[in-house]
């Protein structure tokens, strides 16, 4: 197969050695997940090593797709947010077991993959005021740092004021403040890969000072029999499961449609002053994620870290199969994984993740960017937001965040005479929700 002419590299200014190069650097830059995602999913009950390997293999089959389908040099794995989703809210929160998180996955992606064949995936996108899809992606990178803080044990349980400040003497406290410092330091110094060098330099700290213990470089990936096609598709009709499927299919839409207008400009796709983005790419992401909640990981989405590796040049697809190559190798460094991933006893019950934790922190730093697009000017419009971003950290539950959002965006536009501009499908959504309350409320 001719290369640079199936890729069209030569006509996107490009070259195989830029493409590699940008791919490689696209991968640095977002491999923080495989650390991540396994702690995460594990956290609710899932076998780490099958989740890792899933995630892996996955993300891998996620770009050759993106690359081959799309050529586009953006990569996909597991989206941040929808994992605490998943974790946290559906399998934690509602006590719906992870083989049916896993079915809901499953079906919100095939469904999407519907969408991106119609012209419906623009209607949806016009129906989302800006406002309230800003409240929810900044919501959703607080909440994901809420937990960072608690991982490290910087924050913690209080009685009478529900959380204060931790021992910051406590040896994993102290190498998860280190984690914080570097990573950041890293990020002002604008170095690429910032997020995964500072998980790595922490790791390393760790086994300085005893915290974490050595244990191999390479071996066997770690088997995905634990939760490979475990998916359970019976009660898909519940109210609840219903809600579960809707909110995994309104977070993957928006963050792949923002991702992929995001990096747009940078990516080379805007002909004319319009952005053009290929149907193939929507048909990618949302294949990715039927795939991996297969496997058995959380929703896939194209990754906005892409950005680093566009800017090191890639400019096709063919850095997305690269990307895809190094997850494809991942899984036989399986051993580190489980190193940096590990939590630490600290007595009682209680198990810190000073390695992981800064790189959430971080994360919720970058999604609270989104924060500047909200119009908080316009009380119709700042207050759905406001009580979006608020809800979610004081209930714990991204659903809960969204549901005061969709409700009161519908109920103040009345007042601000904007009720018939907004798009029905906000008002139906408030009246479900409502509904919702009302009937668990019974």
């Amino acid at each position: 197969m001719d290369i640079i002419g199936f890729f069209k590299i030569k006509e996107r200014g490009s070259s195989v050695s830029r493409e590699t190069l940008g791919g490689a650097t696209t991968f640095m830059t977002l491999a923080y997940i495989v650390f991540v995602q396994p702690v995460v999913l594990s956290a609710a009950g899932m076998d780490f090593g099958a989740v890792f390997s899933a995630t892996c293999f996955s993300s891998a089959i996620a770009c050759f797709l993106m690359g081959l389908l799309a050529n586009y040099p953006i990569a996909i794995a597991p989206a941040m947010g929808h994992n605490f989703y998943f974790a946290f809210a559906v399998i934690l929160g509602m006590q719906i077991p992870w083989e049916r998180a896993l079915g809901a996955v499953v079906v919100a992606g095939v469904i999407f993959f519907i969408i991106s064949l119609t012209s419906l995936r623009q209607v949806i996108i016009d129906a989302i005021p800006k406002s309230l899809g800003a409240g929810i992606s900044a919501g959703i990178g607080l909440l994901i740092a809420l937990v960072g803080f608690e991982w490290s044990g910087i924050i913690v349980s209080a009685p009478g004021t529900y959380v204060g400040l931790g021992s910051l003497n406590e040896p994993p406290v102290l190498l998860a403040v280190f984690g914080l410092l570097v990573i950041s330091a890293l990020m002002v110094r604008r170095v690429t890969g910032a997020i995964l060098i500072g998980i790595l330099i922490t790791a390393a700290a760790g086994l300085l000072t005893g915290l974490i213990h050595f244990q191999g470089v390479v071996s066997a990936p770690p088997s995905m029999s634990a939760t490979f096609l475990k998916a359970d598709f019976s009660g898909m009709f519940t109210v609840d499961m219903l809600v579960i499927i809707a909110v995994f299919l309104f977070l993957d839409i928006f963050d792949t449609i923002g991702t992929l207008i995001g990096l747009a400009p940078e990516a080379g796709l805007v002909k004319d002053g319009r952005i053009i983005i290929n149907r193939n790419a929507f048909l990618a992401d949302s294949g990715a994620t039927v795939a991996g909640g297969l496997f058995g990981t959380s929703t896939l989405t194209s990754y906005v870290e892409s950005s680093a590796g566009i800017s090191a040049g890639a400019r096709t697809g063919l850095a997305a199969l690269v990307t895809g190559v190094f997850f494809l190798i991942t899984p036989f460094f399986s051993p580190i994984v489980k190193m940096v991933g590990g939590g630490i006893p600290v007595g009682g019950n209680t198990v810190l993740y000073p390695i992981t934790a800064p790189a959430l922190i971080i994360i919720g730093v970058l999604m609270m960017k989104s924060a500047k697009d909200i119009e908080w000017t316009s009380p119709a419009e700042a207050v759905p937001a406001f009580l979006t971003i608020t809800v979610m950290q004081l209930s714990v539950s991204i659903t809960d965040g969204i549901a005061f959002g969709f409700i009161s965006y519908s109920f103040l536009s009345i007042f601000s005479g904007k009720f018939m501009k907004v798009s029905p499908a906000i008002h139906i959504c408030a009246v479900l929700l409502i509904i919702r309350y009302i009937w668990f409320a019974a």
